[in-house]
């Protein structure tokens, strides 16, 4: 499913990974985009408890799944990976899912968090929600500055 989201309600931005989710939100006017939690992937009962559970209670009104392509733009197995979960994702939570370029947000990241003097477990514990709220605020500004988002 990819509906087009609403331009109200809070969004949640996911870093998607085989292992941790990181989950980044924005405010219900979508404005700003702030680093969430990161969650480590158990079993699909155990992962869809998870996200219904945080669907509710944050009230999300849909999903920014971050797709990695290569820097030629082309699609990889990883966004196959992504495209499958943000699948499950919608079916899941019945709320619509919308995929956004996620290049270069974890080597973001990991520039922001190496230059804040953290330990290396520190960035670790940090790493994927602050990739998912580099993804989710791109988004918005995708939003804002063509009136329809870059989704893809």
């Amino acid at each position: 499913m990819t509906d087009a989201l609403p331009r109200q309600g809070r969004l949640a931005g996911i870093d998607y990974g085989t292992v941790r989710i990181g989950v980044a939100i924005t405010d219900p006017d979508q404005r700003l985009a702030s680093p969430l939690e990161n969650y480590t992937r158990r079993d699909l009962a155990a992962d869809a408890a998870w996200i219904t559970k945080l669907a509710q209670s944050e009230r999300i009104a849909g999903f920014v799944v971050g797709l990695p392509v290569h820097t030629t733009g082309e699609e990889s197995q990883k966004s196959a990976e992504a495209r499958r979960f943000g699948q499950w994702l919608a079916e899941t939570t019945k709320l619509p899912v919308r995929y956004f370029d996620e290049r270069f947000t974890t080597a973001n990241a990991e520039a922001l968090l190496q230059g804040a003097g953290l330990t290396k477990k520190q960035r670790k514990e940090r790493l994927d929600k602050l990739a998912a709220q580099i993804l989710l605020a791109a988004y918005l500004e995708s939003t804002r500055s063509e009136g329809e988002p870059g989704a893809l």
